[in-house]
């Protein structure tokens, strides 16, 4: 098989984060020093840049903010996903999140629509809260 593009690297400081996400739980970075919570993953805080930075589970909730349907990607596998949906969603604990919307018919995207975290393949996605637990897909 080819290379993959939609499944992570990890690295020693992103490890627990990607193993989090195996188990179902969505990590953020917490600044003891500012007291705010950051997303993507950094070793500071980009706001105040103290190193004071924990790891903290986030609830899984979130809305949508903004989304694009993507008809085509000839990168491998998400050539054979066609169409999909590439979203920016806002964390309930405050950060914006790019990810991808499963679950969900194309014409029920809306902006503000309620999502939960889910975990297929150990990499966060989201789907409107309240879908049933078959995987998310």
């Amino acid at each position: 098989m080819g290379a993959r593009y939609d499944l992570p690297e990890a690295d020693a400081f992103t490890r627990i984060y990607w193993d989090a996400a195996a188990r179902g739980v969505l990590l953020l970075r917490h600044c003891g020093t500012c007291d705010r919570v950051h997303h993507y993953p950094r070793e500071f805080c980009p706001r105040c840049w103290s190193e004071d930075v924990t790891w903290s589970p986030a609830t899984g909730r979130a809305t949508l903010h903004t989304w694009s349907v993507v008809h085509r990607n000839d990168l491998p596998p998400f050539k054979d996903r066609t169409p999909y949906v590439a979203a920016v969603v806002d964390l309930a604990e405050g950060p914006r999140m790019m990810t991808e919307i499963v679950a969900c018919a194309h014409g029920d995207l809306r902006a503000g629509l309620d999502l939960e975290a889910v975990f297929p393949d150990g990499v966060p996605r989201f789907r409107p809260r309240g879908v049933g637990r078959g995987g998310g897909e």
